[in-house]
């Protein structure tokens, strides 16, 4: 992965995001720990960043180390916004984490339960949502 995409992904810049798609970066490009830009951007927080590597078909599903998605990503980070949008956009809810405990056989859901976020957990478990 490119350094200025990676700082780009990391640190919300959704423009330079924007300029690397228009020159034909590669979406799916991998850091050194096998994180993808919308794996960088939903751990990271920027909602901008994440929408806008959605809209240009990032590969969702994309796992690295100890097996966790960007929706597993966002999750563990808190930012419930963020789930959403990967969980509306078709991530799949399957997936489990892999080696470090706290993650390993856990799905979204589970990673959701485990921290209290009773909105995003009912939506990944296929219940209406209600007051979040």
């Amino acid at each position: 992965m490119n350094a200025a995409w990676e700082a780009a992904s990391k640190g919300g810049d959704v423009q330079t995001i924007r300029d690397f798609l228009a020159r034909g970066a590669d979406i799916d490009a991998r850091d050194c720990y096998g994180q993808t830009a919308l794996m960088l951007a939903a751990h990271a927080g920027h909602s901008p960043v994440v929408e806008t590597l959605i809209a240009q078909r990032a590969d969702l599903d994309v796992t690295a180390k100890f097996g966790l998605s960007a929706l597993m990503l966002a999750i563990i980070a808190g930012h419930v916004e963020i789930a959403h949008l990967l969980a509306k956009a078709g991530a799949d809810l399957s997936l489990t984490g892999s080696g470090a405990p706290g993650f390993a056989g856990m799905t979204a859901y589970d990673l959701a339960l485990a921290r209290g976020m009773r909105g995003l957990s009912a939506e990944l478990e296929g219940k209406p949502l209600v007051g979040m």
